[in-house]
C-alpha cells in the first residue's frame, strides 16, 4: 500500500528479537583512508521518481534524497532499542509540559552544497528554511504526498493558508505568517500544535530543509536539482538506470558517534572500528537500477556490487541451510545479516461493500470465517519462503504498542472453525453447485484485487486454495498497482492483500489505518466504529506508558473482532555485504546510512565468527 497517509510502504518478526544479528561477520578493522576513491556500489530493485523532499513517498527516491537533504532530528545509528539524536539541531527540543509546543535552535556554520542559484554566496542553513520547506508540503503546487500525514500533526495556522490558497486559487503565499511555525531569530525554530503530540519529535525526523532560492530557480525542475547540506551530493543521474552521489566537499565536521546498547557484540565493534573517524568515509555511492531478481543477485554473486538489500526470496535457500549460514556464503567471507522488520503484510476487507462490508453478526462473521480459513502458514512458507513469522494484529515489531505475548484469533488457521461460522450464519450451499451462497441465496463470489508479478500470483494460490477448502469461490482482478489504488481509495475494491512499514518506532500509525475520519486516505477498509475511533484519540493524546499501551491493546482487540484487517505476517529481511564493507548495520527506521560505512583497502579478507 503506497503510501498509508502518504508513507512509504516497507513489512517483520513477531516471534524474534527486535534487534538484528549478524549471522557471519569481520573482526578486521578499517584501514586508513588511501589516495583510492572508495566506492559503494549497489542496486535497487524498483527504479526512483525524482530528489525534492515535497514531492517524493517511495522508499529508494527517499533513500537517495534523505542522504542530500537533512532533518532536525535523526536516529542513533547503532542504538537498539533505536533512540533519537540532534543532526542539525543543537540538541533534541524543548517541549512544554502538554506537548504542543517545541523549540529548537539550530547548529551554526551548516552550509547547503555550492549552486548558482545561491548567485555566489555561501548559503548557511537557518530556521526559516526549515520553516518554508514545512510550508511548501501544504503548498498545492507540489501536491505533497507528505500532506495529510503532517496536517494530522495541527500545526497551528497551517491548514488556514493551504484552505485559502484553494479558495483563492492564488499562489501560496509563503510570506504569510503562520502562528504554529516561527523562526524566532535566525537559528531558533518554534512550532506549535493544535492539541498534544506526545510523538511529534518523530515527525521532525521526516521533516528536512530545502533553500527556497533552488525551488524559485528550477521551479517544476527541482526533482533534478537536490541540493541540500548533507554529507553527500548527487553528481551523475540517468533516470532508472543509474545515480550516483559524491562526497560533499564542503560537510560540516561530523564524525562517527553512534552508541551501540551494551551487550550488542557487532554493533559494538562497529563503534570500536568507526568511532571518531569524519563522515562520510566513503567518496562515492553508485546505485544501479535493477528490477529483475536474477541480474541483481548476479551482480552482488560476481562482486560488482558491495551491499545487496534485501535477497529475493528465490535465492535465500543459497543463503541459508536449514537456518543457518550457507557453507558458500561464508566461503566467500559475506557478511550476512538476517533482520525482523517492523513490517506488516495484510489483507483488507471493504466496510462499504455489500457483501462483505458492514457491521451486524452475519458480516462479522463472514470475514472471520475468512480469516479463519486463510492459511497463513503456506503464505509464509509458499510466498515468503520462510523469511516471515505469522501476525496476531496489525501492530508490527520494534514499535511501542506492539506485545510479543498478545495472542488473538488472527494467528489462527481454523478451517473447521470457519465452515461451522459459515454455516451457523447461513453461508451455505443453497443450489448444490458445491460453493457457498449467501444467506438469501444469491451467489457469494469473493472478489480479490491482485497484481501480476511473480509474487502476487503465488499469493493467489494460496487464497484460491484456502477459500476452496471451506467452499468459498474467490476471483481475482488483476491491474497494475495505481488502478488497484485509486479504486481502493474511492471504495470500488472487495479485497486486497498490502504492506505497510513503520517509519518510526510507534505503532500508532498502524491503528490510523482502522480510524473513521481516515477512510479513504490512510484507512483504506473505511472501518468506522466509535468505540474504536474514542481509543484510538485518546491513545493519541498520550505519552507512552502503560495507560496508552492499554488503550492500544483494546483498540488491536477490536479489529480482530470485527475483522476489517487480516494480517499475514511479518517479514524478515536479509541483507548481504561483501568481505570488504565496513560499519553495514540495517537501521530499522533510517535509510541513510551510506556516510557510516567504509571499505577496506583491496587485498584484506573478512575473518567469519
Amino acid at each position: 500500500m503506497m503510501p498509508t497517509a502518504a508513507r512509504a510502504i516497507r513489512i517483520a518478526s513477531c516471534l524474534l528479537v527486535a534487534s538484528a544479528s549478524w549471522l557471519v561477520g569481520s573482526s578486521a578493522t578499517a584501514q586508513a583512508p588511501t589516495t583510492t576513491p572508495k566506492v559503494l556500489r549497489l542496486a535497487f530493485p524498483v527504479a526512483e521518481t525524482g530528489f525534492d523532499p515535497a514531492q517524493i513517498s517511495d522508499l529508494y527516491s527517499s533513500t537517495i534524497a534523505g542522504h542530500i537533504f537533512e532533518p532536525l532530528l535523526t536516529y542513533d545509528y547503532l542504538a537498539r532499542p533505536v533512540k533519537l539524536k540532534p543532526l542539525t539541531a543543537e540538541s533534541l527540543p524543548e517541549v512544554s509540559d502538554d506537548f504542543t509546543v517545541y523549540t529548537l535552535r539550530l547548529r551554526r556554520g551548516i552550509f547547503f552544497t555550492p549552486d548558482p542559484a545561491f548567485k555566489g554566496q555561501k548559503r548557511e542553513l537557518v530556521a526559516a528554511d526549515y520553516v518554508y520547506s514545512i510550508k511548501r508540503i501544504f503548498d498545492p503546487r507540489w501536491k505533497s504526498p507528505a500532506q495529510v500525514s503532517l496536517a494530522q500533526e495541527g500545526i497551528v495556522g497551517l491548514q488556514t493558508l493551504l484552505d485559502e490558497a484553494l479558495k483563492s486559487k492564488r499562489a501560496f503565499d509563503y510570506k504569510r505568517d503562520v502562528p504554529g511555525l516561527q523562526a524566532l531569530d535566525r537559528y531558533t525554530l518554534r512550532i506549535t500544535l493544535e492539541k498534544p503530540r506526545p510523538r511529534f519529535l518523530y515527525t521532525l525526523v521526516n521533516l528536512p530543509a530545502v533553500a527556497h532560492e533552488v525551488v524559485q530557480a528550477y521551479g517544476d525542475r527541482i526533482m533534478q536539482h537536490p541540493i541540500g547540506t548533507g554529507p553527500f551530493m548527487l553528481t551523475g543521474w540517468e533516470r532508472s538506470s543509474r545515480i550516483v552521489l559524491s562526497r560533499n566537499p564542503g560537510f560540516r565536521d561530523m564524525v562517527f558517534d553512534a552508541e551501540p546498547a551494551a551487550g550488542d557484540a557487532t554493533a559494538e565493534q562497529i563503534a570500536a572500528q568507526l568511532k571518531g573517524r569524519k563522515l562520510p568515509l566513503l567518496d562515492r555511492i553508485e546505485v544501479s537500477i535493477i528490477e529483475e531478481d536474477q541480474p541483481r543477485w548476479l551482480a552482488f554473486l560476481n562482486g560488482e556490487h558491495q551491499l545487496m538489500l534485501r535477497v529475493p526470496e528465490t535465492y535465500i535457500d543459497s543463503v541459508f541451510d536449514n537456518g543457518t549460514v550457507s557453507a558458500e556464503m561464508q566461503k566467500r567471507g559475506f557478511q550476512v545479516q538476517r533482520v525482523a522488520q517492523p513490517e506488516v503484510f495484510f489483507a483488507f476487507f471493504n466496510m462499504k461493500h455489500p457483501l462483505v462490508g458492514g457491521y451486524t453478526p452475519d458480516k462479522v462473521a463472514l470475514r472471520r470465517a475468512i480469516g479463519l480459513a486463510y492459511d497463513n502458514r503456506e503464505q509464509i512458507r509458499h510466498v515468503w519462503r520462510g523469511q516471515a513469522a505469522p501476525a496476531e494484529s496489525l501492530l508490527p515489531p520494534m514499535t511501542f504498542g506492539y506485545d510479543s505475548n498478545f495472542r488473538t484469533e488472527n494467528g489462527l488457521y481454523d478451517p473447521a472453525r470457519a465452515k461451522a461460522l459459515l454455516d451457523l450464519f447461513g453461508y451455505v450451499d443453497m443450489d448444490g453447485d458445491g460453493w457457498r451462497d449467501q444467506p438469501d441465496g444469491r451467489p457469494l463470489v469473493l472478489e480479490f484485487h491482485s497484481l501480476g508479478d511473480q509474487r502476487y500470483r503465488r499469493l493467489n494460490e494460496v487464497w484460491l486454495k484456502s477459500m476452496k477448502a471451506v467452499g468459498l469461490r474467490m476471483e481475482f482482478k488483476i491491474a497494475p498497482w495505481p488502478e488497484h489504488l485509486k479504486a481502493a481509495r474511492a471504495g470500488r475494491v472487495m479485497m486486497w492483500t498490502l504492506g505497510n512499514g513503520a517509519t518510526t518506532p510507534d505503532a500508532g500509525d498502524f491503528l490510523s489505518m482502522a480510524y473513521g475520519p481516515e477512510g479513504g486516505a490512510g484507512n483504506l477498509s473505511f472501518f468506522d466504529l466509535p468505540a474504536y475511533n474514542g481509543l484510538f484519540d485518546q491513545q493519541s493524546a498520550l505519552p507512552d506508558g502503560p495507560q496508552r499501551q492499554s488503550l492500544m491493546r483494546q483498540a488491536a482487540a477490536l479489529l480482530v473482532a470485527y475483522m476489517p484487517y487480516k494480517a499475514h505476517a511479518h517479514r524478515l529481511a536479509t541483507d548481504l555485504a561483501a568481505a570488504e564493507l565496513v560499519g553495514y548495520w540495517r537501521h530499522p527506521f533510517m535509510a541513510e546510512m551510506w556516510q557510516f560505512l567504509d571499505l577496506r583497502s583491496p587485498g584484506s579478507t573478512a575473518a567469519t565468527r
